[in-house]
């Protein structure tokens, strides 16, 4: 018997052994029904056969075998079994093994007739951990892509549904720290609640940055005919306010007109600027120089400190895997979510531009901003 034909004739007993392995892993208080412990383990069994059924040649089944397989855009048996697991609360460690029990319920079983005299047939047991491993991988995906989604949508909720409550404290804050009749102890209260409010509100705009690169084309920019050195020069003195420690040198040699979105680009010197005086060596002075030529706008910041290492400059940009040179020293956490780096190189690139770095022992570490005057 062949072990196409093996499945369908003992379709049963696998489900069952399917069906009891996952009411013994499912979330307390789901109390899934029969129908839902079986989800789509028929459809999956019944793809695998119809795959058996199906002549390779050595080509395709070399492809198969190295998960080269031709692309279907549409949604599998195991992509959707892998999202209502997700909904039932199972993990993703709890959806793999449900694999490996029904890998295991087919074995066992087939195995069992080869011992009373059946033949087997290796290309058959060769096709069939093929397919399962096929469909796990694509519940995996699956489930990975479900996740993400969902995590995308929570961080957008919290960013906005944060907004409306910061506001008001950040107003509140600002009335009582500007208030003639407030004592000195509470001028300075009001002041360290309007900066932490502050922080917490970048932070909050920078979470709905990172959403809607993640869910959609990239950060939306308003175009307009402006400036940028006044716009640099106001944050270089915001930062030099803030980091009385630093001294941050800027030179704009000639203005630089051109089409840009001010606001987002206003982020872009911030996080950039600020992430050198979080990371250089204060002794020496931080220089921004913004410029222009006959068709772009060149923004650059070089500091002096501790070189990024080669192998992390391909993920400085990562919005979760931020590099700290400090952090290798003290052996702690860097401040806040790392997502500054990012979001600038997001704001660059839906200018149509480009950011690139350099960072050696010598010389020290030069972030390079080049972006097209568009007329």
């Amino acid at each position: 018997m062949r072990l196409s034909d093996f499945i369908l004739e003992n379709l049963e007993p696998i489900l069952q052994a399917w069906e009891n392995f996952a009411r013994t892993i499912e979330t307390p208080g789901a109390d899934l029904d029969k129908e839902a412990l079986r989800d789509h383990a028929e459809q999956m069994l019944r793809a695998i056969v119809s795959d058996l059924r199906t002549k390779q040649t050595k080509r395709e089944q070399t492809a198969k075998s190295l998960s080269q397989a031709p692309f279907d855009n549409e949604e599998t048996a195991a992509e959707t079994h892998a999202v209502t697991r997700l909904m039932a609360g199972f993990t993703i460690d709890q959806m793999v093994s449900e694999y490996r029990v029904l890998r295991t319920s087919v074995v066992s079983q087939w195995m069992r007739q080869v011992k009373d005299g059946t033949p087997i047939n290796v290309d058959d047991m060769t096709r069939f951990h093929e397919a399962i491993d096929q469909a796990l991988a694509e519940s995996i995906a699956s489930y990975s892509r479900a996740v993400e989604a969902s995590r995308n949508v929570f961080l957008g909720i919290l960013g906005h549904d944060l907004r409306t409550p910061l506001g008001a404290i950040l107003l509140g804050a600002d009335v009582l720290r500007r208030s003639e009749e407030a004592s000195t102890q509470a001028t300075k209260v009001a002041n360290q609640i309007y900066t932490s409010v502050r922080r917490a509100s970048q932070i909050v705009g920078d979470l709905l940055d990172l959403t809607r690169c993640q869910m959609g084309p990239g950060i939306p920019v308003k175009m307009e005919d402006i400036d940028l050195s006044p716009l640099c020069e106001r944050v270089v003195e915001e930062i030099r306010a803030f980091h009385p420690e630093a001294t941050v040198l800027f030179e704009a040699r000639t203005p630089v007109q051109g089409q840009f979105d001010g606001a987002r680009m206003e982020q872009v010197f911030s996080n950039i600027i600020s992430n050198a005086v979080q990371h250089g060596d204060n002794q020496f002075p931080i220089k921004v120089e913004l410029e222009n030529t006959d068709d772009s706008a060149i923004f650059t910041v070089h500091n002096v400190g501790e070189p990024i290492p080669e192998d992390v400059l391909p993920f400085i940009f990562n919005p979760m895997g931020r590099f700290s040179q400090r952090s290798v020293i003290d052996h702690g956490p860097t401040e806040g979510l790392g997502l500054g780096l990012f979001i600038a190189s997001a704001i660059v690139a839906s200018h149509a531009g480009s950011i690139d770095i350099v960072s050696d022992s010598s010389t020290g570490t030069t972030f390079l901003v080049k972006l097209p005057i568009a007329e």
